[in-house]
């Protein structure tokens, strides 16, 4: 990294460092490039997503104490018709085993009390559970995987685990902790400094009436905790889509190596579309001596056209080139006595206008009707 050494002249302190230090990576590339389609595909297939934790367990919160405010006195109905069933059978009880309590006799107390409960709370549980896979739906979209949950290996390195405590993730969570402390000690302290005279009435009051009001202000304070951990979500959900974003994104080499290993190596590619052409041009060179005539440029285009009222409604062109290939045209043209016919026009029309294999379009039919016609009369055809 650096390395210093004294000049032997002057006795000047002299200092090498390497600029590598100070790379944006291992590889010395920043990551400049907007992440692909197939790297975000990859990136959710692994479990990695842009999501907030925080959005479902405060839109949970939020919707399971504005649940208690309106049904808060069904639950407490069904509780103390609990306390008071146990509490009438104990004396029965009693009197029955001579004022012993059997160990059976409180496993099924127990039993159904825990029963009652859980009958009592699960419309609370599933609301919560409905609020919290709608929250990640809402951010993700559905798309299960199970990559997540597969053990890794290198989750249990220890030097990688002891660098995630001091990484930057961590003092962000670190202090997104600390703010929601801070905001919940404000919510609770500014509720409860304007109603001291509610928590000096609880003395007086009755049982039942107590419990009522206590039921109230924590339901209210709940809402209000809730309220203000949304606004922290929302905040937590705007880091982690720009972090993960951040994360995503890629270097110039990352995004040609992709698209080198979705689309193939482009030199790959070349040399193949090269060996096609060549292959294209072999038979075409082969069809030509079939041709009637080659138009010429003279110089630039060359287009042999073959006309077979059997084969075809209209005159095929059968090869055509530019500059060497042209060339090439008219020099086997020669060699199997094709006639070669100038027409800077059409010969540029038609090398323009129409592929090997095609026929001649309507709008060119009388150009090369006469230049058929010429050639027909030039072999006694006609």
């Amino acid at each position: 990294m650096f390395t210093a050494c004294r000049a032997a002249d002057d006795g000047a302190l002299l200092i090498k460092y390497n600029l590598q230090f100070f790379a944006e990576d291992a590889n010395g590339a920043e990551k400049t490039e907007e992440p692909t389609a197939k790297k975000l595909d990859d990136a959710r297939k692994e479990g990695q997503v842009a999501k907030s934790q925080e959005i479902a367990t405060a839109f949970s919160l939020f919707a399971l104490f504005l649940i208690l405010r309106f049904g808060y006195g069904f639950i407490g109905t069904n509780f103390q018709q609990v306390f008071v069933r146990v509490y009438n059978n104990i004396p029965n009880v009693a009197r029955t085993y001579d004022g012993r309590l059997p160990v059976q006799y409180i496993e099924s107390i127990l039993n159904n009390a825990l029963l009652t409960v859980l009958l009592i709370s699960a419309p609370f549980l599933a609301v919560g559970f409905i609020v919290a896979f709608l929250c990640d739906l809402v951010q993700v979209g559905y798309k299960p995987t199970a990559k997540p949950l597969m053990p890794k290996l290198s989750k249990l390195n220890p030097i990688s685990g002891f660098k995630k405590i001091f990484s930057a993730r961590k003092l962000f969570e670190l202090g997104k902790s600390i703010l929601k402390l801070v905001v919940m000690a404000a919510v609770i302290y500014s509720f409860f400094i304007g109603r001291p005279e509610s928590i000096f009435l609880l003395y007086d009051m009755p049982l039942r009436q107590a419990i009522g009001l206590m039921g109230n202000l924590i339901i209210e304070l709940g809402i209000r905790i809730s309220a203000a951990y949304m606004v922290i979500a929302f905040i937590d959900l705007i880091y982690q889509r720009r972090k993960f974003r951040k994360d995503m994104m890629m270097t110039k080499k990352e995004v040609k190596d992709e698209f080198k290993n979705s689309e193939g190596d482009p030199q790959v590619k070349g040399a193949q579309k090269r060996r096609m052409m060549e292959a294209s041009r072999r038979r075409m060179m082969q069809q030509l001596p079939q041709a009637d005539v080659v138009i010429t440029n003279p110089t630039h285009y060359a287009v042999a056209i073959k006309y077979d009222a059997e084969e075809a409604d209209a005159p095929i062109v059968v090869a055509k080139g530019a500059d060497f290939l042209a060339q090439k045209i008219k020099e086997i043209a020669r060699e199997n006595n094709v006639e070669i016919v100038e027409n800077k026009p059409l010969a540029r029309m038609l090398y323009a206008n129409v592929e090997v294999g095609e026929m001649v379009p309507p709008e060119l039919y009388k150009a090369v009707a006469e230049v058929l016609a010429y050639v027909y009369h030039l072999k006694g055809k006609v």
